[in-house]
């Protein structure tokens, strides 16, 4: 019998509504012995059965729910259902868009809490960041080779947020040969991911949809690719008839990556630079020397990691963004971005205004940004909304 969970009284409101997280100050007790990543039975204040989930009692989030079903087991089928459903509610994006590379489990969104999955070509890449997740990392395993019988298998949790579950980071192959690297196509674009050493699971994927919108503005444009990575703006860009494009980042590989991802597309090299260089100071260099551009992509890491680094955050994407802003020729094009998830849609707008303000520049708003359709946000979580952006006229 599964080990239990009783809440607080008038803790049940947000499970009966579905979502799927029980943080420690909702709990009263637990019955029954409980380890890190158990199954366990969680029932209201009054007794009523509310949930299934996984426990973790190193973390702030104590309870991820599994299932809201009462006869749902948590055994090598329930994931197996899991990634099919995932995968089959992709099968319409991945044909429109001739997709090689996809997010095939957006963790709660997919019902699969802590749980990342990404496919390359025939690789699939794991991040598995709960104590749940850890615990039925075989099963998760199993139900993929079950899947995608023709796959390897990688898993990427080599990230700082497990050790708020009480795990270490670990990247190993679960199945298969993995090579390091494979080439992935979206929108006519080919792509080099490298799987065991790039960011995240290897690539940016929730940008497929935004690379495609900057491009349509980079016709004939001198274009500025601000944390660049691989270069994916850039070669979208250049693809669409950019004039120039300068790709910035800090990462000798990454531009290297930058570089042959343009000669894999067989795009015109001579139009494209490829800077070592912090962003911020870059930006602040540009401005003194007089540089401008007529399109600026500024793609950021994550600035925020908790509530009390908000307003830091804040302040760093404003800076970046009123520097951006003054190198832009009159009518130039910004498109900026944050996959912040505790800075919302309307705060981020209020750092691009105030940024407009600082940089004494007139901007208009003309798209709104988001992630794309494989990183879908459940209507129960709407904490799976993080990627937002903007497309201003800077004037």
């Amino acid at each position: 019998m599964a080990s239990s969970v009783i809440l607080q009284p008038g803790r049940e409101k947000s499970l009966q509504r579905r979502h799927p997280w029980i943080f420690s100050r909702g709990i009263e007790k637990t019955v029954g012995r409980t380890n890190s990543g158990d199954t366990v039975d969680v029932y209201g204040h009054e007794g009523t059965w509310l949930g299934r989930g996984a426990w973790s009692p190193e973390s702030q989030i104590q309870v991820r729910i599994w299932t809201f079903e009462q006869n749902e087991s948590i055994d090598n089928g329930f994931f197996q259902r899991r990634i099919a459903t995932a995968q089959a509610s992709r099968e319409e994006l991945i044909a429109q868009h001739g997709l090689t590379g996809y997010r095939l489990v957006a963790a709660e969104s997919d019902g699969l809490p802590g749980v990342t999955i990404d496919k390359y070509a025939n690789v699939l890449v794991c991040q598995l960041l709960s104590a749940g997740a850890e615990k039925h990392r075989e099963k998760i395993v199993w139900a993929l080779h079950k899947q995608f019988p023709d796959c390897s298998i990688y898993e990427r949790s080599d990230v700082s947020v497990r050790k708020k579950e009480g795990l270490e980071e670990i990247t190993q192959t679960l199945h298969g040969e993995v090579p390091d690297e494979v080439i992935i196509e979206e929108n006519g674009v080919k792509i080099i991911v490298n799987v065991k050493e790039g960011h995240k699971t290897g690539f940016y994927l929730d940008q497929r949809d935004n690379r495609a919108i900057a491009a349509k503005y980079a016709k004939n444009k001198q274009v500025l690719n601000c944390f660049s990575y691989t270069g994916t703006f850039g070669s979208y860009a250049i693809a669409n008839g950019a004039k120039s494009v300068t790709n910035l980042d800090v990462s000798d590989l990454a531009l290297a990556t930058a570089l042959r991802n343009m000669q894999v597309n067989e795009l015109d090299v001579s139009k494209a630079e490829f800077l070592k260089l912090d962003v911020f100071q870059a930006l602040r260099d540009f401005k003194q020397q007089g540089r401008e551009f007529e399109q600026i992509i500024l793609d950021p890491p994550k600035f925020v990691d908790s509530k009390s680094s908000l307003n830091r955050a804040c302040r760093g994407y404003k800076d970046i963004n009123m520097l951006a802003m003054q190198i832009l020729k009159p009518g130039g094009i910004l498109c900026t971005f944050s996959c912040s998830g505790l800075l919302n849609f309307d705060l981020f707008q209020k750092v691009v205004a105030d940024a407009a303000l600082d940089a004494g520049r007139t901007v208009q708003i003309i798209e709104r940004l988001g992630q794309a359709a494989d990183h879908p946000v459940g209507s129960n979580y709407p904490e799976g909304f993080y990627l937002k952006g903007f497309v201003c006229r800077v004037l």
